[in-house]
């Protein structure tokens, strides 16, 4: 990450921080940051599968923003590790409206990228209510073509990497890589799993950015992210994310009258930028803006710069009574050019 990524200063540890427990297998780690009486915001990993890290955090200004993290389940500090039983878009969307009652907040804004944008335009669909706003950042809408895209189509622009993604299969199993690497993922033996997930770890990081990121790649295919990421993702893209297909843009209607920031990098290759324009298209009171020398990752600088913005912008609209206050109907951004 370059050192002008204009990020707030480090949060050595949460003000608080405990474990919901939804049902009997599941504990979901939360923690909250920040101001304990500033404008609640929600931050949804990406993934799934990912967890989340103190870096995050830095997204929002801690003078202003309570600032609420949580590891959704099976990943990061959440337990049982990359655990698929009962864990479903429909589980999470479930788990976020416990924690909302749980910490008191009456309405949050919701900032999510990648499968973050994915499930915090879920659950702002199924709770309109509850939130104030959003900033979503490399669209992900789950659809059968841009997960083909994620198993094949990364090929285009990422040969290498897609021939050590492919090469850990099978030929003969290659015409379906995700019912192959499910297959390995699932495996209970850690001779089986740990090689694969650290294989599907590597191939996401590796096309995540604009520029070479040794860094994101060693994190992807170490042991504590690695069989989360991996495992979780291939059970929702197997599983359609367990939501009807285009049922994300289909429901669009019940938040468009909500503020929404949208920030995509114009050369993502994981989360094509074809996808955040059509939702833009389908969302035009939404400000979108396309970062010209960007790629997937939130900590790349123009995007982190972009996302920055958008939390300043919704800092000063929101202001000191956002539960109470009706937001305006877009934060003050530029569109992208051509919109």
């Amino acid at each position: 990450m370059s050192a002008s990524v204009p990020l707030f200063p480090e949060i050595s540890a949460p003000n608080r921080h405990g474990f919901l427990e939804p049902d009997g297998m599941h504990r979901i780690y939360w923690e909250e940051s920040g101001n304990p009486a500033g404008i609640p915001v929600l931050f949804l990993h990406g993934g799934p599968g990912s967890g989340t890290s103190p870096l995050q955090r830095r997204f929002f200004d801690p003078a202003h923003y309570r600032i609420i993290l949580f590891d959704q389940r099976g990943a990061g500090r959440s337990t049982p590790y990359a655990e698929l039983t009962d864990n479903t878009t429909p589980h999470l969307i479930n788990d976020i409206e416990l924690l909302r009652r749980t910490l008191d907040v009456g309405k949050w804004l919701v900032f999510g990228g990648s499968w973050g944008s994915t499930l915090a335009l879920a659950y702002g669909e199924a709770h309109p209510e509850a939130c104030l706003g959003f900033v979503l950042r490399g669209i992900f809408l789950c659809r059968k073509s841009e997960i083909d895209w994620f198993l094949y189509g990364m090929r285009a622009l990422f040969p290498e990497a897609w021939r050590q993604f492919t090469g850990h299969i099978p030929e003969n199993e290659r015409t379906d890589l995700l019912a192959a690497y499910h297959a390995r993922l699932v495996d209970p033996d850690p001779a089986v799993h740990l090689p694969a997930a650290r294989a599907w770890g590597r191939y996401e990081a590796a096309c995540s950015t604009l520029l070479p990121n040794e860094a994101l790649v060693s994190s992807h295919e170490s042991d504590a992210v690695a069989l989360s990421l991996a495992r979780i993702e291939a059970h929702y893209f197997l599983n359609d994310i367990f939501l009807p297909e285009n049922s994300l843009l289909d429901n669009l209607h019940a938040i468009r009258h909500l503020p929404a920031v949208i920030v995509q990098g114009r050369y993502d290759a994981v989360c094509p930028v074809v996808t955040a324009d059509e939702l833009a298209r389908a969302w035009p009171e939404a400000f979108y803006e396309v970062i010209a020398d960007a790629g997937h990752s939130a900590f790349e600088p123009g995007i982190a710069r972009a996302l920055i913005e958008a939390t300043e912008a919704f800092k000063g609209m929101l202001g000191p009574a956002a539960e109470t206050v009706q937001p305006p109907a877009k934060p003050g951004r530029r569109k992208a050019k051509g919109e």
